[in-house]
């Protein structure tokens, strides 16, 4: 049976089910911490919670898809985190800046779950891939906070044959600050908050170098190149204009 994936998203209170769900993954979640993911079984997570093993595969199909409700949660908390930064500000450094500090906040505590289960995650075959179909829901929910970056950067402007191609590379450079999150060492991450503000100064002048004809073409082809030949991003993200051209 597939995972269930209805948690609450409109402020209601949950109802058994949804907290029920919740429990199963902060479990597992604490339970992977303490005792590493591949060492972590289904009927350990069940037994902790207090509930059936049978339940426990009832809103979760396995460990990968405990995983896979942990992306989401991040993802849906990340949405909800740069609600602030998007209504206030135009300027797209300051915007993009804003998304990568707020993912590095909520993705704080964390940190040393990550270092335990990368290595399943760099995986390109794995479904922890972020790469992976099984990873879909979560990257588009980025890939659309970056979407927003760029269609509310009114000091911008971003060439119409660009904009879908755009907030993917923006993604794949966010991929970037996590891998250098997950090896950061130094207190805070402090670190990975400086190379968020950079990599933001960069990503905006280079968005703004782009306005110029001559420069687009290279724009695509590094796009292409990434799409064409990174492990297991290959044909995992859907193609925008695809999409469009087959939507009733």
């Amino acid at each position: 049976m597939p995972a269930k994936n209805d948690g609450p998203d409109d402020g209601a209170t949950p109802t058994k089910s949804e907290q029920t769900r919740a429990l199963i993954l902060e479990t597992a979640m604490r339970l992977f911490q303490e005792r590493g993911y591949d060492k972590t079984t289904m009927r350990a997570i069940a037994k902790e919670a207090g509930v059936s093993v049978g339940n426990a595969y009832y809103y979760f199909a396995g460990k990968e898809h405990l995983i896979q409700g942990f992306y989401d949660r991040i993802a849906a908390e990340h949405q909800v985190a740069v609600r602030e930064i998007l209504d206030r500000e135009r300027d797209l450094e300051a915007r993009l800046a804003g998304v990568l500090r707020a993912w590095l906040d909520i993705a704080a505590p964390y940190h040393e779950f990550a270092v335990q289960f990368f290595k399943n995650a760099a995986d390109p075959d794995s479904p922890l891939s972020p790469f992976s179909p099984e990873s879909e829901h979560a990257r588009e929910e980025a890939i659309s906070v970056h979407r927003e970056v760029l269609a509310g950067a009114t000091k911008t402007k971003v060439p119409e044959e660009l904009r879908d191609v755009l907030p993917e590379l923006m993604w794949l450079s966010q991929m970037g600050l996590v891998l250098y999150w997950i090896f950061d060492r130094t207190e805070g991450r402090e670190r990975s908050y400086r190379l968020a503000e950079r990599g933001a100064r960069l990503t905006a002048r280079g968005v703004a170098l782009a306005r110029f004809r001559v420069l687009r073409p290279l724009v695509r082809e590094v796009h292409e190149l990434f799409t064409e030949f990174l492990p297991g991003m290959t044909n995992a993200i859907p193609d925008p204009a695809a999409r469009r051209r087959t939507d009733p």
